[in-house]
C-alpha cells in the first residue's frame, strides 16, 4: 500500500493546499494530511478547527485522513507506515527550501521518498501567511480558501 504524508500547519488550508491534495489522490492508496504542531509557531486557528476543516472538505474521500503530529516528519511517517512525503512547490525559492528538508529526511530515513508537486499556476502566488494577513485585515479571504472554510471564519 502506497501511503503518503502531506505535512503542514494548514493555518488555514488554502486552495493551493487542496490543489496538491486533489492531484495526489490518484498517486497514492492513502494520504494522511499531517498537521504539524510546532512549539515555535503560534497558529491563528486552533488545531481542532483545522482538523475539522480538512475532514469536512474531504468527508467523501475514503483515501484521506487527518492526523496531528509533533516532532520530525520522518518519525511520523515511520509511525503510520508512510513511505512518501508530499510537498507542494510554488516558486524556485520553495524548491531550494524544500530540497534541503528532503535531503535531511533522506539521511534520517532513506526509505522515505519526498515527492514534489508544482502548484497549479492560479494558486502559486499566495501562501497561508498571506491569507492570514488578509483575514486579520478584514479582506475577502474567500478567493483563497475552499468554500467549506469561507462560511466558518
Amino acid at each position: 500500500m502506497r501511503i503518503a504524508i502531506f505535512p503542514g500547519t494548514f493555518d488555514p488550508i488554502t486552495l493551493g493546499h487542496t490543489d496538491i491534495i486533489d492531484r495526489s489522490l490518484d498517486l497514492f492508496d492513502k494520504i494522511i494530511v499531517g498537521i504539524g504542531i510546532n512549539a515555535n509557531k503560534q497558529p491563528m486557528f486552533p488545531l481542532e478547527q483545522r482538523i475539522h476543516w480538512i475532514q469536512n472538505i474531504y468527508k467523501d474521500q475514503p483515501k484521506l485522513e487527518v492526523q496531528p503530529y509533533e516532532g520530525l516528519t520522518v518519525h511520523f511517517c515511520e509511525k503510520v507506515n508512510a513511505e512518501f512525503i508530499i510537498r507542494g512547490l510554488r516558486t524556485v525559492g520553495d524548491f531550494e527550501y524544500e530540497k534541503a528538508i528532503a535531503d535531511m529526511n533522506q539521511l534520517l530515513n532513506p526509505q522515505i521518498e519526498t515527492i514534489f508537486l508544482a502548484c497549479s499556476a492560479k494558486y502559486a502566488s499566495y501562501s497561508s501567511t498571506m491569507v492570514r494577513d488578509v483575514i486579520r485585515n478584514n479582506g475577502d479571504s474567500s478567493l483563497f480558501m475552499p468554500m467549506e472554510i469561507k462560511i466558518s471564519i
